[in-house]
């Protein structure tokens, strides 16, 4: 049996696009039987305190229209931490100009070994922008892992 690999996805508060790309992520890799699983983390200090809550309802709501089946009790939103780094097959944060910064400041030994991508949180952009825009990503990644 392929032992699981963990693809490790980040954003600032891990409330609303790390999350939804976790979950979509876990979904789809499930549904191609692929030996991933994704994990999500908040580059800002402390980020469970700077949420109201679990998970974004722009998430949510993006994960629902997906067809996608959200666990009953999401937990809340957690911190990078080094560890992460070591035990992840591939890390991605999801804005570089915002990321970029943050890993250089926290995690600097990892900055230049993550993949960034450009989803703006939802001060910048719509989540009827944003949300689709990830999904792509997500998925695109979900096909490359697939032919690797």
């Amino acid at each position: 049996m392929t032992p699981t690999r963990t693809i490790f996805f980040l954003c600032s508060g891990n409330y609303y696009r790390s999350r939804f790309a976790e979950i979509l992520f876990n979904d789809l890799a499930a549904r191609a039987t692929l030996p991933w699983r994704a994990d999500s983390a908040g580059l800002q200090p402390n980020c469970r305190a700077r949420n109201p809550g679990p998970i974004s309802p722009h998430a949510v709501a993006g994960l629902v229209a997906a067809g996608i089946t959200l666990p009953q009790r999401p937990r809340y939103p957690r911190d990078a931490t080094d560890a992460d780094f070591q035990t992840a097959g591939l890390a991605i944060a999801l804005k570089e100009s915002e990321h970029r910064p943050l890993m250089q400041q926290r995690f600097p030994h990892w900055a230049n070994s993550i993949r960034y991508w450009n989803v703006d949180d939802v001060q910048d952009a719509s989540p009827d922008r944003a949300l689709p825009e990830l999904a792509r990503l997500v998925r695109s990644l979900v096909r490359e892992i697939h032919l690797v």
